[in-house]
């Protein structure tokens, strides 16, 4: 098959088979056959991962697959359709989970490739009786709409248009007239709604529909009267309801296996049903999940292939579900399931993408452009591989080569993603798609907190008053359920969504006041003696580097190597957007004063603090400046830095023999982690690093 999507081959290779293939029956993209892994009943497959890495993208590509060779049905829980009922229709007849299961019916009732349309009795006689709660107005036509969508359910052939308006109209005729008379609404409604059905479907499956009913609890055997009950669950909201939502899941499922049941079915249905619920958080997707899971433990079972789409790790919401990584599901599944309801389901991670996937889709976005080489490996290490920024980064370089090709023009540069479209900045495109868009202005503020306590104190100076440290717990708690990861020493985790938000913090104003405002703030709140690495990392985001230099200088000497190289690598990962003068201060200039002084270019002008020793001091402060400038995502590494990265680190290895390992490790490992895309880690955090470091000593 091909796709547009990049590293997924684990879900829709064809030969040897992906997931998808072995899960359906069917070959993606063409009607052929595949042997499946689980016969009996498939896992309930959940995709997880946080925004922007491509679960959609999945689900669409998995629909373009398998549209017209296998029933196939997709909805996004998230979509408006499901928010509310329609207009005129009461709240207590509608339900996004009834909503759902209408809609996904109508899409798996097309024909496909060798079979013709399949009918959903079973769900056609349920959603009348729910909808039959809300017509106590006598509004005729609204009844006449919603009974001609319900009914269309319920044909095999496409002359239904005409006969569906005929039977709904005569529908609607008798249940006004019920709602009229003296008898009660529902029981009568569903009377009329039950007589105008049998009059117009004679068929044997139609007739089982009527009879399924009979089994409902409390129904005596009587399908009238367990429709009747159906209605008055569901009207009563709470735990009835959702007894009753399960019951109209429970009848799609039924009128699926009707279709797939017998001979000739099998004969002509190669594949499985497929349905895809994108954002599956979002309700409808947790009852619907919730519904067919415990169903299948319970041992009522179905062989619908289900894959949802979900934000965060979903272990709190299905806490027994067996998870895998999606290079681990390539080949099979390894799934057994328990008792459990949840450990029917199988979470499968996605991953970023590859260095290689980066290169092909900028590649295939930048066909018609001259492309800088250096600019898909740019892309891959600001992004750390989210498909969703790599693709709009292309996007963006494909608008405006060559006249920009840094990734910082890039993210600030105007976004098109049509001609007829307003544009915005890039950035700014990427932020409305990857953070909840309710908290974006608190995201974009609370980017620069390591903590909770530093988090509070951007709060309090730069939110409104009604936003406190509860609200700030309730924001980190959101972000864990957003699936982002979670960095010791930073409030957001992710260093991508973090660099988008601080970048947004730096453009907010045009003199850059939030920017300094946040950053004085936090310079303020760290005025502990033992808190000074935060202190000194916040005065390098404003451009004031001489502190760090001082303190790192003088305590290079006497301090614990590994504290000492990590707390280097920490004020060195400062950010950095913009040009700042030789004092430190905003300039308005693009030059970037970071290599010149790691190159030591300016040395010759840099006064040295009188008593300290120059050498060191020059020297660290060419480490720190290097560093700074490697540590930045947004600049591609310089091998000129990287060697003088390596130099500085070696002769300070020479100042410390009992330590040297350790230096002189790093003076290899970091120089050799910027120019591979790398982050920048060890070697003092290794314990082989350690034991090295006690045998030098």
């Amino acid at each position: 098959m091909r796709t547009r999507l990049h590293g997924r081959g684990a879900l829709f290779d064809a030969d040897p088979a992906g997931l998808a293939p072995r899960l359906v029956g069917l070959v993606p993209g063409r009607h052929r056959a595949h042997p499946l892994e689980h016969p009996d009943e498939p896992p309930f497959v959940v995709l997880t991962g946080a925004r922007g890495l491509g679960k959609s993208a999945v689900l669409d590509a998995l629909q373009d697959a398998y549209r017209g060779h296998t029933p196939v049905a997709s909805i996004d829980c998230s979509a408006t359709q499901f928010a509310g009922p329609p207009a005129g229709r009461p709240a207590d007849s509608w339900s996004p989970s009834a909503q759902a299961l209408l809609v996904i019916a109508e899409q798996l009732a097309e024909p496909v490739t060798g079979a013709g349309r399949i009918t959903f009795p079973r769900l056609m006689s349920g959603l009348v009786a729910v909808a039959a709660g809300g017509w106590d107005d006598a509004d005729s036509e609204r009844i006449r709409r919603e009974v001609e969508r319900i009914l269309l359910l319920n044909e095999r052939g496409a002359r239904f248009g005409a006969f569906a308006g005929r039977w709904a109209g005569k529908v609607a005729a008798k249940v006004v007239a019920a709602a009229t008379g003296a008898g009660p609404l529902v029981s009568g409604a569903i009377e009329a709604t039950l007589e105008s059905v049998a009059e117009g479907f004679t068929g044997h499956k139609h007739q089982k529909a009527s009879e399924w009913y009979r089994s409902y609890p409390n129904a005596g055997g009587n399908a009238e009267r367990g429709l009747i009950l159906l209605s008055q669950h569901f009207r009563d909201g709470g735990g009835s309801r959702e007894h009753a939502e399960r019951y109209l899941v429970r009848a799609l499922l039924a009128d699926l296996g009707e279709a797939y049941g017998g001979f000739m079915a099998k004969m002509q249905r190669l594949g499985r049903p497929l349905v895809l619920l994108d954002n599956a958080q979002t309700t409808p997707g947790p009852e619907l999940t919730a519904a067919v899971l415990r169903d299948r433990a319970e041992g009522t079972g179905d062989r619908v292939v289900f894959v949802a789409a979900r934000r965060g790790e979903g272990r709190a919401a299905l806490p027994g579900a067996v998870r895998r990584q999606l290079a681990e599901v390539a080949r099979r599944t390894g799934w057994t399931p328990d008792a459990a309801p949840s450990s029917r389901a199988l979470l499968v991670a996605l991953p970023p993408l590859s260095a290689d996937d980066t290169l092909h889709i900028v590649g295939a976005l930048c066909a018609d452009t001259a492309v800088p080489s250096h600019l898909p490996a740019a892309a891959h290490r600001l992004t750390g591989g989210n498909p969703l920024g790599v693709v709009l980064l292309a996007e963006s370089a494909a608008q405006h080569l060559p006249e920009v090709t840094s990734l910082g023009e890039l993210l600030a540069a105007e976004f098109r993603p049509a001609e007829n479209l307003p544009g915005s900045p890039v950035h700014q495109a990427l932020l409305d798609r990857l953070v909840p868009a309710a908290y974006m202005e608190e995201l974009t503020v609370l980017a620069a907190a390591h903590d909770h306590g530093s988090a509070c104190a951007l709060a309090s100076a730069l939110l409104p008053d009604t936003f406190g440290p509860a609200d700030v717990r309730a924001l980190q708690t959101l972000l864990a359920e957003e699936g982002l990861p979670v960095a010791p020493g930073q409030f957001v985790g992710d260093p991508f969504v973090r660099t988008l938000l601080l970048l947004r913090l730096h453009l907010r104003d045009a003199d850059h006041a939030s920017w300094r405002r946040a950053h004085e703030t936090l310079i303020e709140h760290y005025a502990e003696p033992e808190q000074a690495p935060y202190r000194l990392y916040h005065e390098l985001a404003l451009g004031d580097a001489e502190s760090a230099v001082a303190r790192l200088r003088d305590d290079f000497a006497g301090a614990d190597t590994r504290v000492w190289l990590r707390t280097l690598r920490f004020i060195a990962s400062a950010p950095y957007f913009h040009a700042h003068d030789a004092a430190g201060r905003d300039s308005g200039g693009r030059g970037d004063r970071r290599a010149a002084v790691a190159l030591g270019a300016t040395d010759a002008g840099h006064p040295v603090p009188e008593g300290v020793d120059a050498v060191l001091h020059l020297r660290v402060r060419r480490l720190l400046h290097a560093l700074w400038e490697l540590t930045d995502p947004l600049v591609l590494p310089d091998p000129k830095v990287c060697d003088r990265l390596r130099f500085e680190l070696e002769q300070l290895s020479n100042l410390r023999p009992a330590a040297g390992a350790l230096l002189w490790r790093a003076s290899r490992d970091w120089p050799a982690a910027a120019l591979a895309g790398r982050p920048i880690e060890g070697p003092e955090d290794s314990e082989d690093s350690e034991d090295d470091a006690r045998g030098e000593a």
